[in-house]
């Protein structure tokens, strides 16, 4: 992907911002023609939306976000940071706020859920300019395409395929996006671009998601050509074999990456146990993490009643405060 770097943007216009984009996502005067992308293009001469940064007031109208991403990414006016961000560099930081956005609804801090909705929003306007800025597409062409994609998905709203039941819109669902798959390989092809490999039946899952969930994904996708148990004491069963190979790993010295092959196994089964009990493991997961962190905290409050720390004290001692620690946990749920 190319560098957006200073010396190396591909906006043609140096006077600021733009209100261009906004008038294209609708937010300004109607009737405005909406340029094509089906062909890489540079970004066409714009107009300031202000004259000085000075005059940015917040606003609760989304041009008003695109307006300052643009300028915040205008060669010579803009931020130094922001210029030299790629897609690449942008990414790990997109995956952060989606993060946080979870870590607030999970804590069920609403005023905090706001910010980081606005900040996961930010992240989608970067990724939009920065595509606008080598022609590729612009944030009206985001938005097109999720309202295209919900109201297509969705016949049984917004179309004539009413008053079906649930199993029938999940048959449609599968046909709808079965096509969607189609449309995307002829799109591919007629842009030049190698064919994906969309054949098998596990195909279709990002390879960039935490592990427990693109596992889970890939058991319910291997479920639906019937590879799975069709009980859950075999998949209790799986879990004490997957355990016992890792003893056996260790008792024979087969070395760290053979018992770490082994330990996969294991996460593996357990994700499989998680999903017969309709239980989401990353989530099951987070939950144990806060609570762990909730009772290590108040070991380390009991310890430092005592003037003690956590490295000062035995296991013994920290086991017992944790024991203490789970019987007020508990005894405050009832």
């Amino acid at each position: 992907m190319p560098g957006t770097s200073p010396g190396k943007t591909h906006v043609e216009n140096r006077s600021g911002p733009i209100l261009w984009t906004a008038r294209r996502c609708g937010l300004h005067a109607a009737g405005n023609s909406r340029p094509s992308w089906s062909t890489p293009q540079r970004v066409p001469p714009m107009t300031a939306p202000f004259e000085s940064p000075d005059q940015v007031q917040p606003s609760d109208d989304i041009a008003r976000l695109i307006e300052i991403m643009a300028w915040l990414r205008t060669p010579e006016k803009g931020c130094p940071w922001d210029l030299v961000q790629t897609f690449e560099t942008i990414v790990p930081y997109t995956i952060e706020e989606a993060y946080e956005v979870a870590d607030a609804v999970q804590r069920g801090d609403f005023a905090d859920l706001k910010d980081e909705l606005g900040d996961l929003l930010l992240q989608v306007v970067f990724h939009a300019r920065m595509a606008e800025e080598q022609g590729l597409f612009a944030f009206p062409d985001v938005v097109r395409a999720i309202t295209e994609k919900l109201v297509r998905r969705h016949p049984h709203v917004f179309g004539g395929a009413r008053d079906l039941s649930p199993e029938a819109v999940k048959g449609l669902w599968h046909e709808i996006k079965q096509e969607e798959k189609r449309l995307k390989a002829e799109a591919h092809a007629k842009a030049g671009l190698p064919p994906r490999d969309d054949s098998g039946a596990l195909a279709g899952i990002p390879h960039v998601l935490p592990a427990l969930t693109r596992a889970l994904k890939m058991q319910e996708k291997a479920s639906k050509v019937g590879f799975d148990w069709n009980n859950l004491d075999s998949v209790l069963e799986k879990i004490i074999e997957e355990a016992q190979e890792i003893v056996a790993a260790r008792r024979e010295d087969h070395g760290k990456a053979a018992v770490a092959g082994e330990v996969g196994d294991l996460l593996f089964a357990v994700v499989n146990l998680a999903r017969h009990l309709e239980i989401d493991p990353e989530a099951a997961l987070r939950t144990t993490n806060a609570k762990f962190e909730r009772r290590f905290g108040e070991i380390e409050k009991s310890l430092a009643a005592q003037g003690l720390k956590p490295e000062q004290a035995s296991l013994a001692e920290m086991d017992a405060l944790w024991e203490e620690a789970k019987r007020r946990e508990r005894a405050g749920d009832e």
